[in-house]
């Protein structure tokens, strides 16, 4: 008897999880482009600080290293950084032969982006409407947002402030006669100026949804697409750029709860749930539904395996002991050929799976096996180093 009340139990549960997918409306992903993990408690950000009491809060959510090369294989499909397709398509084994999370919305529902530049037209595919223009400054692009939500009911919205990232870019890169060179916090920063009036842009948009009547029927999801270093912009070693806030606020989502890690892999199959839709792909990189933002399911069993942040620093690893070794091979030919070889990738098995190779991060297989095939050669690189530095 005890068992089958269980099994009833179990079931109820499950069932009230996934009513908050059936229940949704739409879901608006609402991205500050270059959010700073520690801004909304170093800045003026008031709403989203208040946002985060009616909802769910992830402090530090990872994404890929951000990474944007012009050349190879990557430049041939994508004219954004590396977090935007995987985010997209829901998935670190990005192919352009992917479905995207707007293309699975689309064969159903309308869909919309907003954006002031067009760096994202490679992840564009699929929306059923696209503003993307340079012309148009963060509050315009909230006004156009705000107005095609008046002319048409989208299920699945992307709105993008482009400025506090551009801001952030010159603080590190074209700021060297200001006093906040390479300093966003400092006095006078426009990386602070840009993300305060972001916050108050989204002020903006969290009203219209609540006189308009929306707010009830809406999962606000409020992110951005990559971190900022302290110094400005994303350098791919600085930890601060692969991390940034994550808040899930709406109906059903569980309020006052913060969960300690979140990918954003994982934001393509949970935006998907929550519209009561099926997932985008099933590559063996994919990301995982997050049920625990749901108020009926009890956070305390939260468990991840943190694939991101590993790879994110065997990356970073993997770029320091290289330069180690090249310099130490200036005097030691011999080090100098074991460089040559795990630069034409047969030192091990496996090459290792570095930001150059990421368009065939794929062959891996599984997230899990890459990372093993990483640790491999980066076991073997310790090695080598620590017998030709003695």
């Amino acid at each position: 008897m005890i068992k089958k009340i269980i099994i009833v139990l179990m079931i109820v549960v499950t069932i009230a999880s996934d009513m908050i997918a059936a229940d949704t409306t739409r879901v608006i992903l609402f991205t500050i482009d270059g959010l700073h993990w520690r801004a909304p408690e170093k800045l003026r950000m008031p709403l989203f600080n208040a946002l985060k009491e009616e909802g769910t809060y992830i402090r530090k959510s990872y994404m890929i290293i951000p990474h944007h090369p012009t050349v190879g294989d990557y430049s041939k499909y994508n004219s954004c950084s590396f977090p935007n397709p995987v985010l997209h398509q829901g998935s670190l084994f990005i192919s352009p032969d992917n479905r995207m999370l707007q293309e699975v919305v689309s064969t159903i529902y309308q869909s919309a982006f907003v954006v002031n530049t067009p760096a994202y037209r490679s992840v564009a595919r699929g929306f059923t409407t696209t503003i993307m223009d340079s012309r148009l400054s963060d509050n315009e692009v909230v006004d156009n947002a705000i107005a095609l939500l008046e002319q048409q009911d989208f299920r699945f919205m992307r709105i993008h402030l482009q400025s506090p990232g551009a801001m952030g870019e010159s603080v590190a890169l074209h700021s060297a006669d200001k006093s906040y060179s390479n300093n966003i916090w400092a006095d006078g920063s426009p990386y602070i100026e840009a993300i305060e009036n972001a916050d108050k842009l989204l002020g903006k948009f969290v009203s219209y949804l609540k006189e308009s009547g929306k707010w009830e029927s809406t999962i606000l999801i409020v992110t951005s697409d990559h971190g900022q270093s302290n110094n400005g912009w994303h350098p791919m070693l600085d930890e601060n750029s692969w991390t940034t806030p994550m808040l899930f606020v709406g109906n059903g989502i569980a309020r006052q709860r913060e969960l300690p890690y979140f990918e954003h892999t994982d934001l393509a199959p949970t935006i998907l749930w929550l519209l009561h839709m099926q997932g985008v792909n099933n590559s063996g990189g994919e990301g995982r539904i997050i049920k625990d933002i749901n108020e009926n399911v009890n956070s305390g069993e939260f468990n991840h395996p943190r694939h991101i942040k590993i790879i994110n620093g065997q990356i970073r690893e993997y770029a320091i002991l290289h330069a180690r070794m090249t310099l130490a091979s200036e005097n030691n030919y011999a080090l100098a050929n074991i460089i040559a070889s795990l630069d034409n990738q047969n030192l091990t098995p496996e090459p290792f799976y570095h930001q150059d190779r990421m368009m065939e991060w794929s062959k891996a297989g599984s997230t899990l096996h890459l990372i093993e095939a990483n640790e491999l050669i980066l076991s073997r690189m310790r090695e080598i180093l620590k017998k030709n530095t003695l």
